[in-house]
Order: structure tokens, then sequence, then C-alpha cells
């Protein structure tokens, strides 16, 4: 083998339960007892001495320790043997005695003088794993390692299964209750984005980022559940059975939501539906709309010196819980209305009957982080009016509060590119 040549037959083992083999005792050598335990490896160390990390392991009960140097016969019976002693001749023993008894020996002193190698890998969920051979140079293969393990976390890559183990059908999936954010597809989380790529049935709302599924393989089931005001596709109830019944057929499902799933998202009753049905069931939290919103119009829902605290009000259950809601409230609090097009002016009679000064300022943020995204920037006195004027349109977040004007006018803010890009 010379230096110069280039591993071309790549593997993958099966460890689990067979006694491996490194010796030396050092960070080098901790590196690859490291990956042999994780391996579920029956992993033994030859070395007099042991370094920190490799100390805890042996506490641990995951590896066995010979405290010596190293003898000939100590790679008889093993299946793979790492040596990393920093001695050249030592090194250089235990790869000729693993050659002489057809043992694979990787040498961590010289990858050229070696029989086999550790490339670089990364790990992705559902057990997806890519190696990579930098053809001699480790710094390029960790370079593209990292590289692949980004795209792998963020989704990017298609890691779905396309086939089933034989005991798949016979079992349950499971269903991941996803936050995808305020509508813009970056601002999902990178374990929502993830997810998403290797679900099987997705079940999608109106809001949630849609763009983000086209990127989806052509048979990953896609099921439209969105809901308009005063027009529902299909009940809570057909929802929540709509996730049971293909997580019961073993299929990995993302129920993909706007917003946060637990922010008036009835995310906890479709928790509670897959838990009474014995379904595994996930929660992945999403920025809530309620906050970012306001934040792409430049409105903080809290400022220091204005308001220290903010209640998020859904108007969907009529003016009467308006009502109830907003009369415990301090007035200096700010209120984030959701789903309060419809009620506009009704909330803005409430509030101001319930004590708030009718010049207080309120902002109407539609369509927020996309291209439509515009705010409307009035009074508790005038707001229904403007909004009449300018035929505002759901989905639309609402603001009371002094917050509307603690940085600059949100209308100027709301026309900046940050905003969408």
């Amino acid at each position: 083998m010379t230096h110069d040549s280039v591993p071309t037959y790549p593997i993958t083992l099966d460890l689990g339960g067979r006694r491996c083999l490194v010796v030396g005792g050092g960070p080098v050598a901790a590196r690859r007892v490291r990956g042999l335990v994780d391996s579920s490896a029956a992993v033994e160390v030859v070395s007099p001495w042991l370094c920190e990390e490799l100390t805890g392991l042996l506490e641990l009960g995951l590896i066995r320790w010979h405290a010596r140097e190293y003898v000939d016969g100590d790679v008889d019976g093993m299946w793979i043997v790492h040596t990393a002693t920093g001695d050249v001749d030592v090194d250089a023993a235990v790869a000729s005695a693993c050659d002489w008894s057809r043992i694979w020996c990787v040498r961590a002193d010289s990858a050229g003088d070696s029989r086999a190698w550790t490339p670089a890998s990364a790990r992705a969920a559902d057990g997806v794993i890519v190696a990579v051979s930098g053809g001699g140079d480790p710094g390029r293969a960790r370079a593209i390692r990292d590289a692949i393990a980004a795209s792998l976390d963020s989704g990017e890559l298609p890691v779905r299964r396309t086939r089933l183990h034989a005991t798949d059908s016979n079992s349950v999936g499971v269903v991941h209750l996803v936050g995808g954010g305020p509508g813009h597809p970056d601002l999902i989380t990178t374990r929502g984005r993830r997810l998403l790529a290797l679900a099987d049935v997705v079940v999608v709302d109106r809001l949630a980022p849609t763009e983000l599924l086209d990127e989806l393989a052509d048979d990953v089931i896609v099921v439209d559940v969105g809901k308009t005001p005063g027009r529902h596709t299909m009940t809570q109830e057909e929802i929540n059975d709509v996730l049971v019944h293909h997580a019961s057929l073993g299929r990995d499902v993302v129920r993909l939501k706007g917003g946060d799933p637990f922010v008036l998202g009835r995310g906890g009753e479709e928790l509670l539906a897959c838990q009474r049905a014995g379904v595994p069931v996930e929660v992945v939290p999403g920025v809530t709309s309620a906050v970012s919103v306001p934040a792409a119009a430049g409105i903080p829902v809290t400022h220091r010196g204005i308001a220290s605290s903010f209640a998020v009000i859904s108007a969907h259950d009529g003016i009467d819980a308006i009502s109830a809601t907003v009369s415990e409230l301090p007035a200096t609090m700010t209120l984030v209305m959701l789903m309060g097009v419809r009620l506009l002016c009704e909330s803005a009679e409430v509030l101001m009957s319930s004590g708030r000064d009718p010049s207080t300022p309120v902002a109407i943020i539609e369509s927020g982080w996309t291209e439509h995204q515009r705010t409307t920037v009035g009074t508790l006195a005038t707001i229904a009016r403007l909004a009449k004027q300018r035929d505002i349109q759901s989905p639309a977040v609402i603001v009371v509060g002094d917050v509307v004007h603690a940085i600059n006018d949100p209308l100027v803010v709301s026309d900046l590119e940050f905003a969408r890009a």
C-alpha cells in the first residue's frame, strides 16, 4: 500500500457485541473508542494508562481495560483493531500482527500504511449515516462531512424511507405536531423541517409554510385541512381521526401548523386524541405569529418603560369572551389579538368601555412575513374605520398598546425588504 493509494471499497459494519481492540490510551485512542462504543461493540483497550475520557468510559462499564503495554496475541479474536499509541514501532507491530491474522487494522499514525480507514461520518435521524473519505485528506473529509450534516439537520436532503422494515406494517407510526412559524418557509425550526423531510403523510393548515410542500417526494400523502373564516374543510374531530388513522398504518405523520401548535392552534386537542388512541406523539414548537408578525412590522410586544407584559387573545370565541378577558387586564399591558378582523369594531368598543383610552395606538399587520405584508396604524377610536377603508383581510395580527410607536413608524418599517427577505 502506497501513501498515494485511495481506498475504493467503502463498507458499513455491524459491530454490535463483537470484540474490538484499541491499542493506546490517549485522546486519539479515545476518539476511536467513542465510535466503537456508539456502535455497541465490545471494546477492549490495551494501554498502561488512560486519559480522562477513557477513564470515564471505564467507570461506566463501557470498555474493558488491559493496563499494560501491547504484546503479541492481543489482536487474536478481534473483528477490527485501532492502534493509536503515538509510537511508530508499536503501531507498525500491531498492524503487522493484524495483517498476519487477517484482521482489519486502522492506524492513527499513518493512513497510508493502514488497511482500513474510519471516514468522517454524519448521522441523521432514522438510521441515516453518510461517510466521507477525503482521499487521504482528513481535513477535506471533515469539511464535506460538516456540510452534509448541516443539510441533514435542516431537512434539505431527501432522508425519508422508501423501503419499510418487515415489521413496519404491523407497527404504529408517530405523529409530530410541528409549528411552522408565521408563514415564511425559512422560519420553521430545524427540527420541524427535518421531520417534514422524513414524513410519509403531511396534514397541513392554510397558514403553514406551504412552499415547503414542493420539496416533498411525489409519494408523500398531503392532506389539506386548511380553515378559513366561516368555512372549514374538516372539523377538528375529523382532523384528529386523520392523524390517528395514518399513524395506525405505521406511517410517519407531520401535522404542519402555522405559528406554534400550542398557541391558539388546537395542538392540545390533537395531542390528547393521539394519546387516547395509543399513538406516539411529539410536539415541535414554532415561532408564534403573536410575537413574530408584530416584529416583522418593527413592533415589539414588550418594551422597557412602555410595556413589560402582553396578552394573546383569540377573537374566535366571540365578543363576550373578549370582554371577559380584557376586563381583568391592566391598561398598560399590550394586547395581541389573533383571528380578530371580523370582530374588530366590536372589540375596539369593548376595550374602550373597559377603560382603555380611545387614543390608544392600534396596529394591524396583514399577511406577516409574506410579500403581501401590510401594516395599518390607528387608534381604538379610528381603527375600525381605517380597516374598512383599506379592506383589511385575514390573516392579520392586531396589536393594541403604546408599543405600536415604541421604535418608529411601523408603516415605514413594514415596507423594508428585511421583513420579507
